[in-house]
Parts: C-alpha cells; sequence; structure tokens
C-alpha cells in the first residue's frame, strides 16, 4: 500500500487580532498593533489540536511541512518525523505561504492541511487553484469560506479519514475574503475568490456564511423590543456583534460597533469596541448577561468573528446568562443542523453543550441544540 503524504502549512499570525479587538491580521502594521495590545499567537496550538488525531497514522503517512512555526514545531510536537522543505522569514508574510503552497504542489502530497483564516485560504487558492486536495484548520478571525473544518479536532478526524480512504467524496468549496480596513469600519462586504478541493463529509466541514436579506428589519426590530423589554438594571450587558444585535442598541439609541463587542448598563453605553482584557476588566465582580447571534448558514454561536468572547469571558457570565437571538431566516438558512461553539477551549466547547432557548422575535422563540 502506498504510504500517504499530508502536507501542513500554518499561518502563525493568523486569528492574533481577535481577543483585542482589530477583527483579523492582514497586514504588518495591525500585526504590530496586536502584539503591542497583547495578542498571543494561537494557530499552532489550532494546528496541533488536528495533528494529534493523526497520530495513529504514524508510520503510515509521511509529514512534510515548512519550518518552525509553519509546522515543523507542531508536527516534532506530536512525535512525527518531518520532512521540512523551504525557508520562512522572520515575519511570515501571504508570499511565505504561496512558496510553501508550492512546495507542497511539487512534492505531490495528497493532501495539504493548513491552519488559518480567510485571507490564508485566498493566498493558497492564488498559489495553486484546484490543484490540489486541502483542508483548513480554523484559525483566524472571520472564518467565511467553506474550506475549512468545523473546528481543529474535526480537521484532524476528516483528514485522516482521508488518508485512510474511508472518506473519498472530494467537493469544490468556496474560497471568501473580505476587506479587513472596511471591515473594521464595520462595513461588511464579501467576495469569492474561487474554489478549492477540500475532502467532504458534512458533519466535518462547516458552511459558507449566509448573509441576512434586507427584508429582515421587521424580525430584527420585534427581537430587539423582546430584549430591550426584559433587561434588568442588575446586569451589566455585553452586546456582541452583528446585524440583529445591531438593532437592539439602535432601539436604545445608543452609539455602537456593529462588528464589535460593546457593553451596556442601565441601558446605557458604557464600553464601545472593547476587547477581551477590557470587557474582563469592566465586568469583574459583576453580573453579567450576554446577548449573541449566530451566523446565518454556519450556525456558530462562538469562534467565528467574536473572539474577543473568550473562554475568560464566557465563563464570567455562566452558560445561564447567555441569551442568543436569531432571525428566522438565520434558523432557516441552518436546514436543521444544530448550533456550534468552537471558544478554543475544548471543555468550555463541551460545557456549552445542550439546548438553548433562542429569541426569534417579539415574545417568540425556539429551543435549538448546540453541539
Amino acid at each position: 500500500m502506498k504510504v500517504k503524504k499530508l502536507g501542513l502549512i500554518i499561518n502563525p499570525i493568523a486569528g492574533m487580532g481577535g481577543r483585542v479587538g482589530l477583527k483579523g491580521t492582514d497586514g504588518l502594521d495591525i500585526l504590530e498593533k496586536a502584539v503591542r495590545l497583547g495578542a498571543k499567537p494561537w494557530s499552532q496550538k489550532r494546528a496541533k489540536e488536528a495533528i494529534d488525531r493523526l497520530v495513529p497514522l504514524k508510520g503510515k503517512i509521511d509529514v512534510v511541512t515548512y519550518p518552525h512555526e509553519m509546522g515543523e514545531d507542531v508536527v516534532i510536537n506530536c512525535g512525527f518525523s518531518p520532512r521540512v522543505v523551504g525557508t520562512i522569514s522572520v515575519l511570515t508574510t501571504a508570499s511565505d505561504t504561496k512558496r510553501a503552497v508550492q512546495d507542497m504542489l511539487d512534492l505531490d502530497v495528497d493532501l495539504l492541511l493548513f491552519a488559518g483564516g480567510d485571507g490564508t485560504a485566498k493566498d493558497i487558492y492564488t498559489a495553486v487553484k484546484d490543484s490540489l486536495v486541502v483542508l483548513g484548520i480554523p484559525a483566524g478571525v472571520k472564518i467565511h469560506s467553506a474550506v475549512y473544518a468545523c473546528n481543529p479536532v474535526r480537521a484532524g478526524e476528516l483528514a485522516a479519514l482521508y488518508l485512510e480512504g474511508k472518506v473519498k467524496k472530494v467537493v469544490e468549496a468556496e474560497v471568501m475574503d473580505i476587506d479587513e480596513e472596511n471591515y473594521r469600519k464595520g462595513v461588511l462586504s464579501s467576495k469569492l475568490y474561487g474554489y478549492l478541493r477540500i475532502p467532504f463529509e458534512e458533519r466535518y466541514t462547516q458552511r459558507l456564511k449566509a448573509g441576512s436579506p434586507i427584508t429582515e428589519r421587521y424580525n430584527q426590530e420585534a427581537i430587539a423590543a423582546e430584549i430591550i423589554e426584559n433587561m434588568s438594571d442588575a446586569f451589566v450587558y455585553i452586546i456582541g456583534p452583528g446585524s440583529t444585535t445591531g438593532v437592539i442598541m439602535e432601539k436604545l439609541n445608543l452609539d455602537y460597533s456593529l462588528l464589535g463587542v460593546d457593553l451596556v448598563y442601565r441601558k446605557r453605553l458604557i464600553g464601545k469596541d472593547l476587547s477581551e482584557s477590557e470587557l474582563l476588566e469592566r465586568i469583574k465582580g459583576e453580573k453579567t448577561a450576554l446577548i449573541v447571534t449566530l451566523i446565518g448558514g454556519q450556525g456558530y454561536v462562538f469562534g467565528r468573528g467574536n473572539q474577543q468572547l473568550s473562554p475568560d469571558v464566557i465563563n464570567h457570565v455562566g452558560k445561564d446568562n447567555i441569551v442568543t437571538i436569531a432571525t428566522k431566516h438565520k434558523i432557516h438558512s441552518l436546514h436543521g443542523r444544530p448550533l456550534l461553539v468552537d471558544t478554543g477551549d475544548r471543555a468550555l466547547d463541551q460545557h456549552l453543550r445542550g439546548y438553548y432557548r433562542v429569541i426569534t422575535g417579539y415574545r417568540e422563540s425556539i429551543v435549538y441544540k448546540v453541539v
């Protein structure tokens, strides 16, 4: 039996802007700002969760990767003896990713695993189009593309199944990216760049993000009325990002950050576009509730575009004080699939599993499962 060849590329700066409220790390200036604000790398941790799932295939697969933080360190830490190729910059850039994926193509890898976000997927598509079968380990801030597994563990499991020949289906999945500069200004515009080929098993891969139609406004206002009527002066409210939560702020006549995280107390704004550390400082010792909406089409409640809502923040709030809202259009876009959480803390993800009341209108709600 032919020994399968797995390629691994890690974007070491992916996701660093999330918890510090920068909504991405595209560009050297943003990376430098993220570091100044205390951002820490986390894509290696995410990649390790995936590679750990491949340990049972040790001796049955060859692993090819790039030096140091672009893959070598993680692979060796998981007990593999990889073939390390290429060289990397002191501060890795898109050019390093493109060069790495071209090397993987030249070495004829059977599957390329990569850890990053939408920008990383776009760089890979630009370099090789559909010449490789690839699979993304979600490690970015905004992950709208459909080339990623639901979470790192699922990425590793699906990679193993594909390399063992137990999953044979390969599909074309969308590569999306947004303009980060506009995103930070509260303007969300996605662009389809192309398609990458991925191994497919429905339980393992995430869906493409679905936007909200203009006709959602009435439903959003009904949800806002329900939330505002039930706000308690005893709680500080964290308002997560999104157009549906944004309508709550509009109805309160408050300034807000459409794609950031805000803080409200007694229906007054006490914090706008806060980072994880700023949130933790403001809510310390306070009874806190969290109002969050889900991503249409994908179903993520945590872990996509709202990394400021970190495990520490969520643990402070407590499972019982999470208020989930969603328009009927967003619920229908899931076609019965469950809601998802991917906080980066597996123990917390397990704790958050279960059934939640999801507010869908004024005095309207449904019970929906989170997995």
